[in-house]
């Protein structure tokens, strides 16, 4: 099933996505329309996911009684909003060593080439272990927490932060959490996951650059309004079977950027959960990042956005999240 947050002139409801991807079904009005009163787990987003399997099998009850009763909304006439535009929790990964590899050369190297002296600068950044992918990568997932209030859904402009002359994209496949716990075992961490989405980690590279050596993660270079770009719906753990097995593209303008494929990943979602659990309680309606597949970022290329940008992110059955970025001096 493909669930949807949904801006329409009934308000902001939850929304199930037909197959084609053009209409969808307001589940709450076909709720009503079926028991003659609203259910409680189609409110939001997060009341569903918090209803977990309990929640899908009314949703799918309440679509397979609809189905030649209630005519659906094209999505042309609504705007879809982010899945869950507040997240409980939000947590970004680094799971893909490729683009660990990649990112951390085109970095060095282009920080070697601004150097006044290019030679000095390699030696001192070998010396020192600088802009290598760190030992721990290789030890246990990495992540850290993001700002959940600056998430943005499919369609939204994402405005380019005033501090900042680099701005990039990330290709990455999130989650979202149905079934809390803590202490997870890795072997049923998989039961935890609802459903997967796409992400776009909006970056301020000079930012995120300037904040590396301070050694508390990053701040300003990805926590600006509108930088977590999430969309453009939920797709549930069961309708996506193997989450090994996806193929990733970007494009920029409608031009192939980068490709990749979640096979890839070094760091599996089972190894991240059983990580971020340890002592640690977990809760429904949380989001998590897989970090960027390998090629899906600018980064990776020294290849970055510009004004007025459209940045399309695709992951196999799953969809296309779309983003137009714009520099606020340009953007009225």
């Amino acid at each position: 099933m493909r669930l949807a947050t949904i801006k329409s002139a009934n308000g902001i409801v939850v929304g199930t996505i037909l197959r084609s991807g053009e209409a969808y079904l307001d589940v709450q009005a076909a709720h009503v329309a079926m028991h003659g009163a609203p259910a409680a787990e189609f409110i939001s987003m997060h009341d569903l996911i918090c209803a977990n399997d309990q929640g899908l099998d009314l949703a799918h009850s309440v679509v397979a009684w609809s189905e030649g009763r209630i005519e659906p909304t094209p999505l042309a006439e609504v705007t879809l909003l982010a899945p869950v535009p507040e997240p409980t929790q939000m947590r970004d990964a680094l799971c893909f060593e490729l683009h660990c590899v990649q990112a951390f050369n085109q970095a060095r190297e282009l920080r070697i080439a601004r150097a006044a002296d290019p030679d000095a600068e390699r030696k001192e950044l070998e010396e020192r272990g600088l802009l290598q992918v760190p030992k721990e990568f290789y030890q246990f997932p990495l992540y850290y927490k993001q700002n959940r209030f600056s998430v943005s859904g499919p369609g939204t402009d994402v405005i380019w932060p005033r501090y900042s002359q680099v701005m990039d994209y990330e290709l990455e496949l999130g989650i979202f959490i149905g079934k809390p716990g803590i202490n997870i075992p890795r072997d049923q961490a998989l039961e935890h996951i609802y459903g997967y989405t796409i992400f776009n980690d909006f970056s301020a590279r000079d930012a995120l650059f300037a904040e590396w050596g301070g050694g508390l993660g990053p701040a300003k270079g990805k926590d600006f309004k509108g930088g977590h770009a999430v969309g453009p719906w939920i797709v549930t753990a069961d309708e996506i079977g193997d989450p090994y097995s996806l193929e990733m593209v970007v494009r920029i303008n409608g031009e192939e950027r980068g490709r990749g494929n979640s096979s890839s990943i070094h760091w599996r979602f089972e190894d991240l959960i059983a990580r971020i659990t340890e002592e640690e309680d977990l809760r429904a309606g949380e989001f998590i990042g897989s970090g960027t597949v390998g090629n899906g970022s600018g980064l990776e290329l020294n290849h970055y956005l510009e004004h007025g940008d459209v940045v399309e992110l695709e992951v196999e059955k799953i969809g296309i999240l779309r983003n137009r970025v714009l520099r606020p001096e340009l953007s009225a």
